[in-house]
Parts: structure tokens; sequence; C-alpha cells
């Protein structure tokens, strides 16, 4: 069985969303169950600090020795840092996927926040959809 916390968002292509410290930032990761599914994690390729991602819309990749897949952008919003660790350990996103394995601070506009977290999944949602429940 996949970790999925209760505390985050998720979505359909299999990310999590948490809110940073700074109210109008979240973090963005891979969930436990795509990790499972990629297998070992070689390689990733992520927008650059300021790049502007759109939900819904590819905005990097991630290389497994299973596959390449498309990183699915689950908000909207400014990307503010990236995981620049992930470079040299990719693998942290097997190891640690909700720590470790994150991979984006996006900054989002304060007025679409609430709306864009609402169009996310909570824990239960995603379980059913992982076929985790």
């Amino acid at each position: 069985m996949s970790d999925v916390p209760t505390d985050l968002r998720y979505s359909e292509d299999h990310l999590w969303v948490r809110r940073c410290d700074n109210a109008a930032a979240l973090r963005v990761g891979i969930t436990d169950f795509a990790q499972q599914a990629l297998g070992d994690v070689v390689d990733v390729t992520l927008p650059a600090p300021n790049d502007t991602i759109n939900a819904h819309e590819a905005c990097g990749e991630v290389e497994s020795t299973k596959s390449v897949s498309d990183l699915v952008a689950p908000i909207t919003g400014t990307i503010r840092i990236r995981n620049e660790a992930l470079d040299d350990t990719p693998d942290a996103i097997n190891s640690d996927p909700y720590g470790q394995g994150w991979m984006l601070e996006v900054d989002i506009d304060p007025s679409t926040l609430d709306q864009q977290l609402a169009a996310l999944m909570d824990a239960s949602s995603y379980r059913d959809l992982a076929g985790d429940s």
C-alpha cells in the first residue's frame, strides 16, 4: 500500500501539493504511488525559477529505468525554486517522495489559491484513484 499523507492535495497525474510557510506558495512532488510505478528514478528535468507553469500542461520530465514520463503541472503559477539536489540525487524521489524528493515551489496568485487547491483531490479521493483504498 502506498503512503498517502492526509495533509496534502493530489492531482490525477499523481503529483502532490503542500502549502509552504509562505501563504501564496505551494510545494510540488511525485506521490509514493507514482514513484513505485516508475521504478528507479535516474533523471529529472524541471522548469527554471521564474518560469510559468500551467495546470494540466507538461512542465518537465521524470526518467526512470522503465520510462520517461511527462511531469504535468497540478497548479498554475511561477516557479519560485526547484529542488536542485535532484540534479545529483534524483533517487530521493524514490526514497523520500514527500520530503527530500520534493520538486518545485510555485508562487500562486493569492486570488486563485483556494480555487486551485479545491480543484485537487484530498487523500481519500486520491487513494480511490490509485486503487489504494
